[in-house]
């Protein structure tokens, strides 16, 4: 604990360091730019200074998602020019430059009617881009990820990691809360469920690794937002994408927006097949008696997605917007599976030999609704309230027939039935005011209700003399009941070259999980408060400092408190523990931003200290693995990040993700010490070329070292993908060719060992191509494009 408030007391130390060296010399320009008609911020906007002399460009700045913008200069003499695509450039003469801080205010910008009927232009915006508390990651840029879903475009977002089962880790850590929009959704909850998010629905995506008090306090290595796509601008306009590939990777999307002075109607829809092969190999060995069972096989994971997103925005004045939405996602799902077994004796000669087959069928109704409400005071371009109210909805109702078939040896003839009927509904409630006091204080505060309830009925039926009997040690209905309350405040500070920011979370916890048939309850209540302080610093324009402290939980969920499974291979078994605790960590990080010239690099070191960390724990008994999480001691993790882009000439640009770090590891469960220590990295290089006829060429390469676990070793791997565009119909067209996985060579492989057993577990996906054709139409673009508003 002494340890948090060193940290603490050293950035607010820091921070107010820099009061005494902030240089006296420079004059900071402000202000907010809207377009004319609607009174929306413009995103992206350029700001050009001027040097009123010889009318040379001083230096330039393009404006934040609020159309805000802040450019300092040490010239005395000078104007500034605010251009967007589509709209007519206005430049500003009357500058008083005797002030230290220049607040111009509103600036609006008309459209340029003509322009736009005649001439299309493809924006260009850094596929990354760093700000106080969060790193933006613009998916247009991301060419391997066509035809891909959401889950296959995070893995090459940087610091993020999405191993072959889905299981998204930011920095290494698995800990991390993943938002649609800002706020968690039905679509979240379940990893396959993000397939039915393609690349082309997705703006951009958002990475925060140390959250302010302002987000919920979930995720204890931090939070990934998806943002997907809202066209704005006036008339109609839209895009369409039709993708196809191997294995079975087909989809068919369409974007529609109209846009009046009172109304903005926004429409997504999409539907697609997908299939994901898996093929697998697993060793239980009793290193006692030599006995071992092997079983390899493969399984199959198909479905066909429906999904449909309708919404409108009602500008109630040029204030206040009411904006109502809903989304529907419907899912077919079918996972047969072959899993081959083999008992062996100590000699490793086979005893018995058997076959079991898996027909699956499932499917997955998803509802989500929001109703949100925004108000711009007219006092300050910051002044706002924003109310909002979110339900979502999912049931899946899922059938399993397992049947085993003797090859040799013993009889295993077995026929197994299983039911699942699951469902939640989650409710959120939240309220955020932003309030200027002055143009360097302001204050933030809000509260957020949120309700998760759950249930799940499974059941195992076993095949004894022509009828289904139900395994009563192997059947119950679970219930998840939890609710949280949380409330924030923060306060900020901003001069010049320099801005802190700190606030306080309280959150209230109460959960209850029930076994309905053995009438077992769990009950659990507590008070939580996460702090969080953040703290930027300009050195020049070229070097930028960023600070940052955060205190996080995890929350257990339904999948970890859960205790029944699937029986799919019934050697290796999975199951939940419904006496979890939450884990906590303190999160620290500092980083350096540089931009010179051609290159931009970013180096950071961050520290994370997590108590009662969850990790699986297996337990062997006659050759069956069993892991189940528990609560096991402490984890104080240091490391390094190191991002940079560079592009040697017009034509090439390079970006590298490298991430390396070192963890100690102290605990014990039961009678059984876990105190170890070890280091992982993983690293992206994406090389980008710009070829003749409108042809563009992108490469990405992936590895991720061996890494120590809790009981044993991951090994390490590397892969590659690739992709391809050629832009077409006066760049309204676009068509894009994938691979993913070029040399099959991505797989999760593990060693576990514990007392005289020990397990090996090996996993492949394979390899995916994927070829896909967007177009825009109206004033809209390819439904490649993404990064920032367009209008």
């Amino acid at each position: 604990m002494n340890l948090r408030y060193f940290y603490i007391s050293f950035l607010i130390l820091f921070a107010f360091s820099q009061l005494q060296i902030v240089s006296a010399q420079n004059v900071q320009i402000i202000g907010k730019v809207l377009e004319e008609t609607s009174k929306q911020p413009i995103a992206y906007a350029t700001v050009v200074l001027f040097d009123s002399t010889t009318g040379n460009t001083i230096k330039g700045v393009i404006t934040a998602d609020d159309g805000s913008f802040k450019i300092d200069t040490e010239i005395k003499q000078f104007y500034l020019q605010i251009s967007f695509m589509g709209f007519v450039s206005k430049t500003i003469k009357e500058i008083n430059p005797e002030r230290r801080k220049i607040n111009l205010g509103t600036i609006i910008l008309k459209e340029n009617t003509q322009q736009l009927e005649e001439v299309l232009v493809q924006a260009e915006v850094s596929s990354s881009q760093f700000k106080l508390d969060k790193r933006v990651f613009n998916v247009g840029k991301d060419l391997s990820s066509t035809g891909a879903s959401a889950l296959e475009v995070l893995n090459n977002v940087p610091s993020v990691n999405v191993d072959i089962e889905g299981t998204i880790s930011l920095r290494g850590s698995s800990g991390v809360q993943v938002l649609i929009n800002g706020k968690p959704s039905i679509l979240t909850d379940d990893g396959g469920a993000l397939g039915s998010i393609t690349a082309d629905m997705i703006d951009r995506i958002e990475i925060i690794t140390n959250p302010s008090a302002k987000y919920d306090a979930e995720g204890t290595s931090g939070i990934i937002n998806i943002v997907i796509k809202k066209d704005e601008r006036k008339g109609i306009n839209g895009a369409f994408s039709l993708n196809a590939g191997i294995p079975d990777n087909n989809s068919i999307g369409i974007s529609l927006n109209r846009r009046s002075e009172k109304f903005n109607l926004f429409t997504q829809m999409g539907l697609g097949r997908r299939v994901y092969p898996r093929d697998s190999e697993n060793i239980n060995e009793d290193l006692e008696t030599g006995t071992s069972i092997v079983s390899e096989g493969r399984d199959l994971r198909a479905e066909k997605f429906y999904n449909i997103t309708l919404g409108t925005d009602y500008y109630i004045s040029t204030n206040s917007v009411l904006t109502l939405s809903g989304n529907f996602a419907y899912e077919i799902e079918d996972q047969p599976s072959d899993i081959n077994f083999k008992s062996l004796d100590a000699s490793s000669n086979v005893t018995s030999e058997w076959e079991r087959t898996e027909t699956t069928e499932a499917t997955n109704p998803k509802w989500q609704y929001e109703l949100v409400y925004k108000h711009d005071f007219e006092d300050h371009e910051d002044h706002d309230l924003l109310l909002s109210a979110t339900g979502r909805s999912f049931s899946k109702d899922l059938t399993s027939l397992f049947q085993d078939t003797t090859i040799s040896g013993t009889d295993r003839d077995n026929t197994q039935n299983t039911r699942t009927d699951y469902g939640s509904n989650n409710y959120t409630f939240k309220l955020d005011y932003t309030k200027p006091f002055s143009e360097i204080w302001i204050l933030e505060t809000g509260a957020q209700y949120q309700i998760d309830d759950i249930g799940n009925d499974f059941e195992v039926q076993d095949l004894v003399d022509g009828e289904f009997v139900t395994d009563l040690g192997l059947a119950n209905n679970f219930q998840f009941d939890q609710k949280v309350l949380g409330a924030y405040v923060i306060g900020g500070y901003e001069c010049e070259n320099w801005g802190l920011k700190a606030g306080l979370r309280l959150e209230q916890t109460d959960l209850e999980t029930t076994l309905v048939t053995t009438n077992v309850s769990n009950t659990q209540s507590y008070t939580n408060l996460f702090p969080s302080v953040h703290s930027s610093y300009k050195l020049s324009d070229a070097v930028s400092l960023q600070a940052g402290y955060s205190a996080r939980i995890n929350r257990p969920g339904m999948r970890e408190l859960n205790p029944f499974f699937n029986i799919r291979n019934n050697f290796n078994i999975r199951q939940g523990n419904p006496n979890l605790m939450p884990e906590f960590t303190d999160s620290y990080e500092l980083t350096s931003i540089f931009d010179i010239g051609k290159t931009s690099l970013n180096f950071g070191v961050y520290h994370r200290y997590t108590t009662d960390v969850i990790e699986r724990i297996s337990v062997f008994e006659n050759n069956v693995n069993t892991s189940m999480p528990e609560n096991v001691g402490t984890n104080s993790t240091l490391g390094i990040e190191f991002n940079t882009k560079y592009s040697p000439a017009r034509w090439l640009t390079f970006n590298v993700d490298f991430n390396y770090n070192q963890f100690d590891r102290k605990g014990t469960f039961e009678s059984a010490v876990f105190d170890f220590n070890g280091d992982q990295w993983s690293s992206k290089l994406m090389a980008k070329f710009d070829l003749p006829a409108n042809i563009d060429l992108e490469a990405v390469g992936n590895h991720r070292s061996k890494v120590k676990t809790v009981q044993g070793i991951s090994s390490a791997n590397t892969f590659l993908d690739v992709g391809i565009r050629k832009k077409i119909l006066k760049d309204k067209g676009v068509i894009n060719l994938s691979v993913r996985d070029v040399f099959k060579s991505r797989f999760s492989e593990s060693f576990i060992s514990q007392g005289n057993s020990e397990a090996y577990s090996w996993s492949r996906r394979g390899r995916f191509v994927a070829i896909g054709f967007s177009y825009g139409f109206g004033k809209g673009e390819a439904m490649e494009y993404s990064g920032g508003k367009r209008r």
